[in-house]
């Protein structure tokens, strides 16, 4: 079994970890086959709550490995559209998916690997994290969600600023710019914080939310209201609900009687 991308699951956590550090995490195309197994394991699977994305090395991703694709001598268009849509179908089992993903960043991100970070729900990025396309400066185009994510994440024209130059952006303005949610001393530390967090509250409604927001870029709005009302219908049928309710509902009622004069 490849070891491109480590697996483990404890608990209702799981956490997919990219292992190719040597490389700075690029995608080949045996980590792209990878890649998709196990996206669609933890997005198929009722018993995984919470997701941990995270890499080995001093990078999160560089994106696709461009001297694996520079040692092929013929068939390298078919080969790099195949393995493309191998690769999207993992990130739509994740987007896709009613489990929350947080993903902790260090080092560079660079071309595809901007769209695999942005596969996660939430991300925690290292102090020295830098984000750059660079797809253009190898004559490539963007892929992996990069042209949908990126711009959904900080908007068409800083979007295009990353894509049309070639310019690196440090942690500090891709959180200003909201490419990723927060930037940590430890993001790997803050990451298991956060999906401690999830898996410790009512992970199926934060799961749920998750959901509704990727799906509603997609639909009217008229369409988002009427799942808005089943979703919220079915959550206040649950255990967790049930009891998160009662509680609040005790602990409010503990406060007007302690207001009262």
């Amino acid at each position: 079994m490849s070891d491109t991308i480590r697996y483990e699951a404890h608990g209702g956590l799981a956490r997919l970890t990219l292992n190719r550090p040597a490389s700075l995490n690029a995608m080949d195309f045996e980590m792209g086959e990878r890649w998709r197994e196990l996206t669609h394991r933890v997005a198929d699977d009722p018993d995984i709550r919470a997701v941990i994305l995270d890499a080995e090395g001093p990078a999160f991703c560089a994106g696709g490995d461009v001297i694996a694709m520079s040692a092929q001598e013929s068939g390298i268009g078919a080969s790099i559209t195949a393995m493309a849509h191998v690769i999207h179908d993992g990130i739509r089992a994740l987007t896709s998916s009613d489990t929350p993903v947080v993903a902790a960043v260090q080092g560079a991100v660079a071309g595809g690997g901007l769209g695999l970070m942005l596969a996660a729900d939430y991300v925690v990025a290292g102090e020295r994290a830098r984000f750059v396309s660079r797809y253009a400066n190898i004559g490539l185009t963007p892929d992996l969600g990069v042209t949908t994510l990126l711009p959904a994440a900080i908007g068409r024209t800083r979007a295009l600023r990353l894509l049309l130059q070639d310019e690196t952006i440090d942690a500090a303005t891709a959180l200003d710019w909201g490419l990723v949610s927060e930037v940590a001393d430890d993001p790997a530390a803050r990451a298991e914080q956060i999906a401690r967090f999830w898996l410790d509250g009512a992970a199926a409604a934060f799961g749920q939310a998750k959901r509704l927001v990727r799906a509603g870029a997609g639909r009217t709005f008229e369409e988002n209201l009427a799942d808005e009302a089943v979703t919220i219908g079915a959550a206040s049928e649950t255990d967790a609900a049930r009891t998160r309710i009662r509680a609040f509902a005790a602990a409010s009622a503990r406060t007007a009687t302690k207001e009262k004069p």
